[in-house]
């Protein structure tokens, strides 16, 4: 009985056993907690405070759920601030931070805070609406704490994950999970198409623009969107996968102000189970050829319509955003192999990726002061107008690309095809500027908007 008691006193007596601070190395290790590894990785995330100054009207109609419809825009031009609250992941010592477009966007100022609560003036540089993601340079920042992009292509469903971000602005918070899905392609909540990991790590709003991260502290994601109908995580997020953020970088190092990305020149649709059937396929994937421009680097490589594509250096595609995914990510100039498959016989092509042609010339005119539509910016559609104001590729003719303050509560809109003004025919862009600098009280217009024919008439 005395030596049992000597021996528990001698183990109440043992110096106590120091944590480990390097990142888990096995599932024994990750399951005893993931502190060394948000310790490394969480000052590389970093809050973000916008401000947006917005245009509004003080009107006497703005509480009748009435009238209030018929006089918008009527009464005292008032400007209001916003603010708007996100998330950042630093990717470089000298400050290049990458977030969501949708943090950012419009903002007349951006504050960006550390941490360590160090804050840094802001200015974007690079930002795409439709890819989600805004590249962001600190003013005066160095030796600043970073997180290296893993290849995204790499991860697979299951990996234990951790995001990082400010929901809710409570402060820097951390949630755990897995990868729960790949490849997931639109579905997420505030619209637009994408491509993303899927985590049933809690994301909630704040948390735009945070980190995903692996138990080795590389960056997989930038956290974007949730599948909600409460607003809250609800298990199922997204993430914007690395190697598209690596894209951002690299155009916004090589000082590009308008993200590139490269031009199929081609329609086409997934293959179902009914089509694959007609193909001769064995099984539904891929998709099938449905429209090819003359010029496309496919056409080029010897594709024709009907012809079926099932993978892109190995990868599986099986819908138009993931293959416009895979060529972004591949980068213009660069050289991807397809995987084409015709009459059952599948073959290896290798594609270059190359930016829609700014040709024949667009010829671009903005309209001036002394014109009736003061604003009005015109092009003659080429693939280069086509594919940024994603246009059918058989578009033709003179080309709304903004429609300016006036033509904008005309009705008009960046796409509308300019067929007719005041019955005479439009083919070329000086034609808008000498039909639209006569005077007159009246103007009619003859559009063409997504295939269908439309007629406006304005009183000036």
């Amino acid at each position: 009985m005395f030596r049992i008691l000597l021996i528990v006193l001698g183990l109440s007596m043992a110096q106590p056993v120091l944590a480990d601070t390097r990142v888990p190395q096995s599932q024994a290790e990750i399951s005893l907690g993931f502190a060394p590894l948000v310790k490394s990785a969480a000052p590389a995330v970093v809050n973000i405070y916008a401000k947006i100054v917005t245009k509004g009207y003080d009107s006497p109609f703005a509480g009748d759920p009435f009238f209030r419809n018929f006089f918008q825009g009527f009464g005292t031009p008032r400007q209001r601030v916003q603010n708007s609250l996100g998330s950042g992941v630093i990717l470089s010592a000298d400050g290049i931070v990458v977030s969501n477009y949708h943090v950012v966007a419009e903002a007349s100022e951006i504050r960006v805070v550390t941490t360590d609560r160090k804050e840094y003036d802001a200015k974007v540089v690079l930002a795409d609406k439709d890819a989600d993601l805004a590249v962001l340079q600190l003013q005066d920042a160095q030796g600043l704490p970073f997180l290296k992009l893993r290849n995204s292509d790499r991860v697979e469903v299951g990996e234990l994950v951790l995001a990082i971000g400010n929901p809710f602005g409570v402060g820097q918070t951390v949630s755990s999970g897995i990868v729960s899905g790949l490849a997931r392609t639109g579905g997420a909540s505030g619209g637009g198409l994408g491509y993303f990991i899927q985590t049933d790590a809690p994301i909630n709003p704040g948390n735009s623009g945070g980190a995903l991260i692996d138990v080795n502290g590389d960056l997989i994601g930038i956290n974007s969107r949730i599948l909600t109908r409460s607003g809250g995580s609800n298990g199922i997020g997204f993430a914007i996968p690395a190697n598209l953020v690596a894209q951002f970088m690299r155009q916004a190092q090589e000082g590009n102000d308008r993200f590139e990305r490269p031009w199929a020149g081609m329609g086409g649709q997934s293959v179902d189970a009914d089509l694959a059937h007609s193909l001769g396929l064995d099984m539904p994937e891929g998709i099938v050829i449905s429209d090819l421009h003359p010029d496309s680097p496919f056409a080029k490589a010897g594709f024709k319509v009907g012809d079926v594509i099932t993978r892109v250096d190995g990868l599986p595609v099986n819908s138009p955003p993931e293959m416009i995914f895979r060529m972004t990510v591949t980068g213009i100039g660069e050289t991807a192999s397809f995987t084409r498959v015709r009459d059952g016989k599948a073959k290896e092509i290798e594609v270059t990726m190359i930016a829609a042609p700014d040709s024949p010339a667009s010829d671009p005119v903005t309209l001036g002061d002394k014109t009736m539509l003061p604003g009005l910016s015109v092009a003659l559609a080429n693939p280069a107008v086509v594919a940024r104001l994603g246009l059918p590729l058989s578009t033709e003719g003179v080309v709304v690309t903004d429609a300016g303050p006036f033509g904008a509560r005309a009705g008009l809109q960046p796409g509308d095809v300019i067929l007719t003004i005041n019955d005479e025919a439009i083919t070329r862009t000086r034609d808008v500027k000498k039909a639209l600098t006569d005077t007159g009280r009246w103007l009619t217009m003859e559009l063409e908007r997504r295939g269908q024919k439309l007629n406006l008439r304005i009183r000036l």
